[in-house]
């Protein structure tokens, strides 16, 4: 699971890997020394455990995390990879790991079971922010700048030669020209693709809809590639924040109607270490400012489909900020 359940399809180890979603990583439980520019530690003689869930995303994001932190002086224990959503969130909640990063549509939906869709980022950050502190004295700090969610892309000649932008322009669409590939988790979602078609005024299995023949039900993966082949779908559903969306060159249609609940990306600390070390805050909202959709496409990739550590990853583009050296 990462910003909502994702079929896992493979596994490898080094220490710890997973696909899900996004893809194969390896996690070795290490990150690389660095310091923060002018050598200040604002960490000095702190002591955190930094863990992520197993997919690429989420292993990016910890050893990123992990660097830096360990960067401002704190010593880091690195249990990034955590197999599975439940084994990072319960180490946190057991008080066995410090901090994590986690997604608002996650916490609202698989922690809290709430079914109200709030399609404002602020305000859901803010009810997930408010019932975490409440229930478990989990800080959910401000969201950075990216929406790891379900959307629907098409490639770049396809977007073109159909004149669509949005999900919107799609539903506008001929009715032969209204053809999807989506995965099996996806088409039987409650808040997934029929629900979707609902809220377009496009029903599923309509003949004046989307027809059922219009629909190629495939493994996430393959998504891609037939969405960027433009067969045999014109529209593929896709996750934001992913690689290949930048690799292959794929449009992300605009959801205009605010179907798709907002996944934003924020670093969660345990509220008693934030009492500890209220450094911690200034620090994580330094790395989360940086953060958009297009940069965690490039990361993402360079692990994907580059082949690249996420430690070193992670390393290389604390770097470029000037974070750390």
């Amino acid at each position: 699971m990462r910003a909502r359940p994702a079929t896992v399809i493979s596994v490898l180890a080094v220490t710890v890997s997973m696909l899900a979603g996004c893809g194969l990583v390896s996690s070795s439980g290490k990150f690389h020394d660095a310091s923060l520019p002018g050598g200040e530690q604002p960490l000095a003689g702190a002591k955190l455990v930094v863990t992520s869930k197993s997919f690429t995303e989420g292993v990016l994001l910890g050893k990123i995390t992990a660097t830096y932190l360990a960067a401002a002086g704190a010593d880091v224990r690195d249990m990034t990879g955590a197999p599975g959503s439940a084994s990072s969130r319960q180490a946190q909640l057991n008080g066995d790991a410090d901090v994590l990063w986690e997604y608002t549509g996650t916490g609202w939906v698989n922690y809290h079971n709430q079914t109200e869709t709030i399609s404002d980022p602020n305000e859901l950050w803010q009810r997930v922010h408010d019932l975490e502190k409440r229930d478990y004295n989990l800080e959910w700090l401000p969201p950075a700048n990216f929406n790891d969610t379900y959307a629907f892309g098409a490639s770049t000649p396809t977007a073109e030669r159909l004149r669509v932008k949005s999900l919107s322009e799609v539903a506008a669409l001929p009715v032969h020209d209204r053809t999807f590939c989506v995965d099996d988790e996806f088409f039987s979602r409650s808040d997934g693709f029929i629900p979707m078609l609902q809220k377009y005024g496009i029903p599923y299995n309509d003949p004046n809809g989307v027809p059922a023949g219009n629909v190629t039900r495939m493994d996430a993966g393959v998504v891609y590639t037939a969405t960027a082949k433009g067969a045999p779908c014109n529209f593929g559903m896709i996750y934001t924040t992913d690689g290949r969306v930048k690799n292959l060159n794929l449009v992300v249609l605009d959801d205009d109607k605010k179907f798709f609940l907002p996944y934003s990306g924020t670093a969660v600390v345990r509220g008693a270490v934030l009492d500890r070390y209220p450094e911690l805050r200034p620090l994580i909202g330094t790395i989360s400012e940086h953060l958009t959709d297009g940069l965690m496409q490039d990361l993402n990739g360079r692990v994907d489909i580059d082949g690249e550590d996420p430690a070193d990853v992670a390393y290389d583009w604390l770097k470029s900020e000037k974070l750390v050296e």
